[in-house]
């Protein structure tokens, strides 16, 4: 059998049948930054972008691209997501830290709605504040935990120090 499961055993894609799963609680966080002028952070903070409310905006996004993950992800399953939060930070004065949490009760976990939903966030974030900073910069989107499931639970630290 190969050991990647959206594959058969001839080489196919294939979307993995979870149906004889036992349904779980799940989560997953991810997070993911953008990096800008000085500037362009203190218009964002201040609400001085024309576009509008960038965060407002911006969370709406990240929030409506996880319920969107399996249109935009080949081989997802469409899931009944329970929440999903998207919270900001600001480390200094030229990057904009996001973070995003989805859970589900399911057959299978929301490790790719966690992500789609950062990136979606970051994407909308340029393209509201890119009139005055094209140079933006998006980075470090990743996975921090998942929890449920078979596989078990996932911490970014406890992995690389040589756990799950």
């Amino acid at each position: 059998m190969n050991p990647l499961s959206h594959f058969d055993d001839a080489g196919a894609a294939r979307m993995v049948d979870v149906g004889g799963k036992p349904e779980t609680v799940r989560t997953a966080t991810a997070s993911g930054s953008v990096t800008m002028l000085p500037a362009t952070l203190a218009l964002i903070r201040g609400g001085g972008i024309a576009k509008g409310d960038v965060l407002a905006v911006a969370r709406l996004a990240g929030i409506m691209g996880a319920k969107q993950t399996a249109t935009i992800i080949p081989l997802c399953h469409p899931l009944p997501l329970t929440g999903v939060t998207v919270d900001f930070a600001f480390p200094d004065e030229v990057t904009l830290s996001i973070t995003a949490t989805a859970r589900v009760f399911g057959r299978t976990g929301v490790e790719m709605e966690a992500l789609v939903a950062v990136t979606s966030v970051a994407l909308t974030v340029y393209d509201m504040a890119k009139a005055v900073d094209r140079g933006m910069t998006i980075g470090a989107v990743r996975l921090e935990a998942k929890t449920g499931g078979r596989s078990g639970d996932f911490h970014r630290d406890a992995a690389r120090e040589g756990g799950k």
